[in-house]
């Protein structure tokens, strides 16, 4: 059976682009402006205050990993009031020495790794549309090796280094969105496959996306009715099913023009659809570009 959550991760083919690492001690804050990218947050040690733009303040501690899908401006920071430091992201220049903030000498109090995700593929919205504002992960005991391992492998720098973090970001990005399933993710993928009833029709439609679906065999599968199965689905994946059905072809047909390996009318034929003229007409409708186009642009 397929794993939805995999194959979005592929598709995505994260990178962890790492900046430097954070510590603070004693009463300090600094405010980062808004970066707009994917960004996260790893705290090694310790703890602090994360307070994101337009979402409640929370504490963050040893273990916890921090997800924000766009980025807006936020401020860390002691729990002791003090003025915040402004730093603007898109200039601090990553693999250089720590940052200390607050008192210079002694252990710290704190002590975090900040960074990006940078994506193989260009367009980062499919993420951001499937992830609520703010995701915190706390400390469970698989994260909190995985955030040791990165921490390690950041500090050590041995041979193979940006390969395992690059591999560990993206076990740290599932970790993400498994949490984001279970709690407030937005309409889409992720609370559909943290819903137990539609959770089996997601898994068939993606394992066999060729297949000419109808709603009553998604619903069959369901076990709900068909009417029952169309206002759920639609409420809570965002999407009619026949929708949603044609925006993931759509995303695997980008995937598989951009690798370049197969013909347009094999891709057709891949992602369900009879000629290659067929779907070189629903691609352009769905994506504004011929097939041919959109290889060449990408």
């Amino acid at each position: 059976m397929a794993d939805p959550l995999s194959e979005l991760v592929q598709l995505l083919r994260p990178r962890a682009v790492f900046a430097n690492l954070i510590s603070g001690r004693g009463a300090w804050a600094v405010r980062y402006a808004e970066y707009g990218q994917p960004g996260f947050c790893i705290v090694l040690e310790g703890h602090c205050r994360l307070a994101v733009d337009g979402h409640a303040p929370i504490e963050i501690r040893a273990g916890d990993f921090v997800l924000l899908p766009t980025t807006p401006a936020f401020t860390l920071s002691s729990f002791a009031p003090a003025p915040p430091v402004f730093i603007d992201p898109k200039l601090v220049p990553g693999g250089g020495d720590e940052l200390r903030h607050g008192e210079q000498h002694g252990p710290p109090d704190i002590r975090s790794l900040g960074g990006a995700f940078a994506f193989d593929r260009a367009d980062t919205s499919l993420l951001v549309s499937l992830l609520p504002r703010v995701v915190h992960v706390p400390g469970s005991q698989r994260l909190m090796q995985l955030v040791q391992m990165v921490g390690e492998e950041y500090a050590q720098q041995q041979p193979g280094a940006q390969f395992m973090l690059s591999r560990l970001a993206e076990m740290l990005l599932i970790e993400a969105m498994r949490s984001a399933a279970a709690g407030d993710a937005p309409p889409g993928l992720l609370r559909g496959l943290g819903d137990e009833r539609l959770a089996p029709a997601l898994r068939r439609m993606h394992a066999q996306i060729e297949r000419p679906w109808s709603v009553a065999q998604l619903a069959d599968i369901a076990a709900l009715s068909r009417s029952a199965f169309f206002e759920r689905f639609t409420r809570v994946v965002g999407a009619a099913p026949m929708e949603y059905l044609l925006a993931w072809r759509m995303e695997i047909a980008k995937d598989l023009l951009r690798r370049g390996e197969l013909s347009v009318a094999q891709i057709a034929e891949r992602v369900g659809y009879g000629s290659g003229s067929a779907f070189s007409v629903a691609f352009a409708r769905r994506v504004g570009r011929a097939p041919s186009r959109y290889a060449a642009d990408e």
